[in-house]
């Protein structure tokens, strides 16, 4: 989106996991070895997250999927996280709106469900089994709320007309591969993975769910109370997310390398080449959060029975953020009337 440079503030604040006042000496950021939070990988490899921290030191976790990443920012183990944005919508009616607050976007599209050979339509689905990366995570919220557009029973158990099995990303690849699984709702690179290594095809794109194939896959969230005492170490935060999601605009050409080697760092492993080049065709990488679908995702959600009813008011602190695009001469995004901008 064509993002110039940002001016950083210099000054260092208090960390949230020290008594309010003190000198921060650490941010704890979490996000998944995925082609979807791409904008972390480069934030880190290119050393922008670093860059904008200055002598703030950064600590990272990397998870498989949402749910476990919000246990680890409730329990104040992390203080912000990439995240997809049902588990982001989860903790906040949970919490009566006082756990987190989405303070950017970061990726758009890059999510499907990819089956196997003989399955060409939903009527074909009736008594399989699939899969999704964990029970209410973002892939697996749409996945049950899809099948039950379709007319399909699900249930949280795994009984239904359809059954649906939770499972590690590593792992759903293999189950596939040994003929134990159906298909997969998926994030990016995974959907890659299964199309290119075993031979399943996409059934749904979820882009095609949404008007103009636009919908948030991943989301920046960060702890309330870290960003109510530490705003500073936000916008530091904020800063190099900013110049992630620029570098992956303006240098196309060399993302793949850089995502694959800071994937190998985070995993062990890289990813064929001609994986990463399909599940790079198949995202977008933005700050704005598409606020404008959250109550969509709010109804998905209690569709899929994954979620508690509750207001998302608030759930969006697009301030910083703002500051830093309307600084630099960028359009603003918008919180679509739920929260801050």
């Amino acid at each position: 989106m064509g993002l110039t440079a940002l001016a950083l503030a210099g000054c260092a604040p208090a960390s949230g996991s020290a008594a309010e006042g003190e000198v921060a000496t650490e941010l704890r950021l979490g996000y998944f070895a995925n082609v979807t939070h791409a904008p972390a990988l480069v934030g880190l490899s290119e050393e922008l997250f670093a860059d904008a921290l200055g002598d703030i030191d950064l600590t990272t976790e990397v998870f498989n999927a949402g749910p476990a990443a919000i246990e680890a920012l409730s329990a104040g183990a992390i203080d912000a996280t990439y995240i997809g944005p049902n588990p982001a919508i989860n903790t906040f009616i949970q919490s009566g709106g006082a756990s987190a607050h989405i303070i950017a976007g970061a990726t758009s599209g890059g999510a499907a469900l990819v089956v196997r050979e003989g399955i060409d339509s939903p009527a074909d689905l009736n008594g399989a089994t699939l899969a999704s990366p964990q029970l209410g995570n973002t892939q697996d919220v749409a996945l049950r709320s899809w099948l039950a557009d379709e007319g399909y029973e699900t249930s949280i158990s795994g009984a239904g007309d359809v059954a649906i099995t939770p499972t590690e990303n590593a792992q759903t690849l293999t189950l596939f591969q040994d003929g134990q699984l159906d298909g997969a709702w998926l994030p990016e690179p995974w959907v890659s993975r299964l199309v290119v290594e075993a031979d399943a095809h996409v059934l749904v794109d979820e882009a095609d769910l949404w008007d103009d194939g636009a919908f948030p896959t991943t989301v920046l969230l960060v702890r309330a109370d870290f960003a109510d005492e530490h705003p500073d170490v936000v916008d530091k935060l904020l800063a190099g997310h900013v110049a992630s999601v620029r570098w992956l605009d303006e240098n196309a050409s060399e993302a793949d390398a850089v995502i694959n080697a800071q994937l190998e760092e985070a995993t062990g492993k890289r990813l064929p080449d001609d994986v990463l080049a399909r599940a790079l065709e198949h995202v977008d990488f933005t700050v704005d959060p598409h606020a404008e679908t959250f109550e969509a995702l709010v109804a998905n959600g209690l569709a899929a029975g994954t979620q508690k009813k509750g207001s998302i008011d608030g759930l969006f602190d697009l301030r910083a953020l703002n500051a830093q695009l309307s600084d630099a001469g960028v359009d603003t995004v918008s919180a679509a009337g739920l929260g801050a901008q």
